[in-house]
C-alpha cells in the first residue's frame, strides 16, 4: 500500500522524477558504485566517500523503498549485508554514463 502511495506523489514531469529517484548526491554515488556488481555496506562506505554512516544507511533505505536496491543480510556474527543493485538501478547505466561522458568533456573543456 505505500508503494501506491508514494507512485501517487511523484512529479507529472518525468525528468523531475528521475532527480526525485536519483538527485542526491550520495545516492548517484552509491549506483556508480554498485553498477559492477554487489558491494557490503563498509565497502560502499569508503568508495562513496566521506558519508557519514547515518546518511549512508537512510539513502540506501530510500533507494531500496523506491525498488533500486536490494539488501540480503546474512545470518552470520558479526552480521554481513550486502546490497546490490535491481534490474531498475541497472537500467539507471545509461544515465550515469551519460553524466560520465558529460563531466570528462566539461574537464577537458576547462583545460588550456
Amino acid at each position: 500500500m505505500e508503494s501506491r502511495k508514494e507512485i501517487k506523489e511523484l512529479p507529472a514531469c518525468p525528468v523531475e522524477t528521475t532527480l526525485t529517484l536519483i538527485g542526491d548526491k550520495w545516492k548517484v554515488l552509491i549506483l556508480r558504485d554498485l553498477l559492477p556488481g554487489t558491494r557490503r555496506f563498509g565497502e560502499l562506505k569508503k568508495s562513496v566517500g566521506n558519508v557519514s554512516q547515518k546518511v549512508l544507511t537512510a539513502q540506501l533505505r530510500a533507494m531500496e523503498a523506491s525498488g533500486l536496491v536490494s539488501r540480503k543480510v546474512y545470518a552470520e556474527v558479526p552480521p554481513r549485508v550486502e546490497y546490490t543493485l535491481t534490474e531498475l538501478g541497472r537500467s539507471l547505466s545509461p544515465i550515469l554514463d551519460a553524466m560520465k561522458t558529460w563531466g570528462e568533456g566539461y574537464k577537458a573543456s576547462l583545460q588550456p
